[in-house]
């Protein structure tokens, strides 16, 4: 891992004296590159801005003795996405119980993408686990960005018709993958828009091959689809942002519900009450417990409350009627 660069230079010098066959690379964040670019320029030069999620190498300019030391003896620089970085974390996390903080799991990030570009599987690897000092409030989003960094989902926006039952349709046209995320509020009576997180099928850099299957199936059956699963500012704040109120106001009931967190959970959730009730609302995100939770919103005329809650009976979930909520009231 590469911040101002002494330990990069330190492990690099001994190692080039020892065993000069042995290759060493610096691996850096990609919007805190200081090494890169000074590599790239022949001489320690001032990034104009640090990235500080990888805050123990969220540095400005590679020091200069170290800078010296690593031209000759370091063998190339990798650099890493933040969802690559929070994937690390995860993978030491899942083989020792160890939680390393950002910087400390960088060097492992930097071994994967190393591979993922073509490096040669076959060889003994190393990757300095250089630190543990993390922040707890920061776990949160190391898990959220955890499963796209390693290429196990894809957020995407989609547009889909507004009418009873359109939603169960689009569930119904992703097969098997499982929904991580569904985030969705009632705009207008033509078109929805909804954010969506998918689980991928296929092992490794596949998963980017079926990422774009996945898009493409979503376009043959008519829908307009944008992938975010890129997009730093989607997965970092419009996830968290879908919402308001109806306009113009819906006759709706508000529920938030529990259910076992196994495949076809939702589906039937919606094949039960999407298909007769329109959906106005509806976050629902995985978070790998036993009990899945959403908070939908459904159109429901008063005249008709005794059907839905006959059918909220059928369906067996635990729900909790949020309607006169507040927060519900304030805000949606």
């Amino acid at each position: 891992p590469v911040g101002g660069g002494g330990l990069a230079a330190g492990v690099a010098t001994v190692i080039k004296a020892l065993r000069p066959e042995v290759k060493v690379y610096g691996v850096e964040p990609d919007d805190a590159a200081c090494l890169a670019a000074a590599l790239a320029a022949g001489a320690p030069v001032d990034l104009p801005q640090v990235g500080l999620f990888v805050d123990g190498v969220a540095v400005k300019r590679i020091g200069d003795e170290p800078f010296r030391l690593l031209q000759s003896r370091i063998d190339g620089v990798v650099t890493v996405n933040t969802d690559e970085i929070c994937a690390a974390i995860k993978d030491v996390f899942e083989d020792t119980r160890v939680v390393l903080e950002p910087a400390g799991a960088l060097a492992l990030a930097g071994c994967k993408r190393w591979l993922e570009d073509g490096g040669d599987a076959s060889l003994p690897l190393v990757a300095i686990a250089s630190g543990a000092n993390m922040n707890f409030d920061r776990l949160r989003h190391v898990a959220e960005r955890a499963e796209i960094g390693e290429h196990h989902e894809a957020v995407l926006g989609v547009t889909i018709p507004e009418r009873a039952g359109a939603f169960l349709a689009f569930c119904r046209l992703l097969g098997s993958r499982a929904v991580t995320e569904f985030n969705y509020r009632y705009a207008d009576a033509q078109a929805a828009q909804v954010f969506v997180g998918i689980s991928l099928r296929q092992g490794g850099r596949d998963r980017d091959h079926d990422r774009r299957a996945l898009i493409k199936d979503f376009e043959a059956a008519g829908y307009a689809v944008h992938d975010y699963t890129g997009n730093e500012l989607a997965k970092l704040h419009i996830r968290h942002l879908v919402g308001g109120r109806a306009r113009p106001p819906l006759p709706e009931r508000i529920l938030r519900f529990e259910f076992p967190e196994r495949p076809g959970a939702l589906l039937r959730f919606l094949e039960h009450l999407g298909g007769r009730w329109n959906i106005s609302l509806f976050h629902y995100r995985s978070h790998g417990a036993a009990y899945g939770r959403v908070l939908a919103g459904f159109e429901v005329a008063e005249a008709d409350l005794a059907d839905f809650h006959s059918d909220l009976a059928a369906l067996g979930y635990d729900y909790v009627d949020e309607s006169g909520n507040p927060a519900v009231v304030q805000f949606l």
